[in-house]
């Protein structure tokens, strides 16, 4: 009722509509204040003079058992791996203000800076281990485009798991999975999204969607929008065409890249990905090796 009024929204109104007293109605409204929305109090009522920017649960209509939010955790993808373990349904969510124990690939360290946007997605696909790299290209597709689409910012995803605006990292995605046998059982998928936050203070090739369109932005609403799309895009019978849609986005093939994986280094011309999501790369000998883990530089 705040957000469709222009003008303070009287206390008797706020009563009446919701069948509460008017002490339940100021109590409520302080409860919003000290969680960050911006209410002003007055002798003609209550108006929202600013939002708040925190992904709560209630900010999600439909979505509000499946999303658990922290304001500061240890690692969106532990919450997540005992939520899956213990049953909880598909495309449950945990979000975090701050995780003091966050990790990137190959476990490095994750900095979770105040103003970012950070979570962990269950997801139960009826797919085998084979076809689990689709599920992840599925997501970070789904990122680039809803953020092509929302910002026009012009983001591609880069091998195996980044997403890029230029050569400067937006974005990292993060999978663990559990399986039966062949098929798997929960499918976890981390993401750390650069929004309000300033990453390049420490990382001169990252990047926020804030310095980006020269604004501060709603992190709820750019979570809430990938969440729709990605549980759209993953109800599709089959994810076959997902491959082809990520090649076309992205800005790895074609490039001379080195691939560093552990100990081991490797370096070629991207030339393709082939359908469990591995990087075919074309060597200066002339052979092809395909490679499915790694950290990939762009030369």
């Amino acid at each position: 009722m705040l957000r469709q009024s222009t003008s303070p929204v009287s206390g008797e109104k706020l009563s009446a509509t919701l069948g509460v007293s008017r002490v339940s109605v100021w109590k409520h409204i302080r409860a919003l204040q000290q969680a960050g929305y911006g209410i002003n109090a007055s002798s003609t009522g209550y108006l929202l003079e600013h939002d708040s920017d925190t992904p709560y649960a209630w900010e999600f209509p439909g979505r509000e058992s499946r999303i658990h939010y922290h304001e500061r955790i240890s690692s969106t993808m532990d919450e997540a791996l005992a939520l899956a373990r213990n049953g909880c349904p598909a495309f449950s969510v945990v979000v975090a203000e701050r995780q003091v124990q966050g990790r990137g690939r190959l476990d490095r360290s994750w900095a979770s800076q105040m103003g970012g946007l950070y979570f962990t997605i269950v997801t139960r696909p009826a797919v085998t281990l084979n076809d689990g790299a689709r599920v992840l290209f599925t997501a970070s597709l789904t990122l680039t485009e809803t953020l092509n689409r929302r910002f026009e910012i012009n983001a591609g995803v880069k091998w195996p798991n980044d997403i890029l605006v230029g050569e400067r990292k937006l974005a990292g995605l993060l999978s663990q999975v559990e399986a039966e046998g062949e098929q798997i059982r929960f499918l976890n998928i981390g993401i750390g999204l650069n929004v309000n936050n300033d990453p390049g203070r420490n990382v001169p090739t990252a990047v926020s969607l804030c310095k980006l369109v020269g604004r501060a932005l709603q992190r709820r609403r750019i979570l809430a929008d990938f969440l729709e799309a990605f549980e759209k895009s993953l109800s599709q019978p089959n994810l076959n065409g997902v491959v082809a849609r990520w090649k076309a986005a992205c800005v790895t093939l074609g490039r001379d890249v080195e691939i560093i994986y552990r100990d081991r280094r490797h370096r070629g011309i991207a030339i393709d990905i082939d359908a469990a999501g591995g990087l075919i790369l074309q060597k200066a000998d002339g052979s092809r090796e395909t490679l499915h883990f790694g950290d990939c530089f762009h030369r």
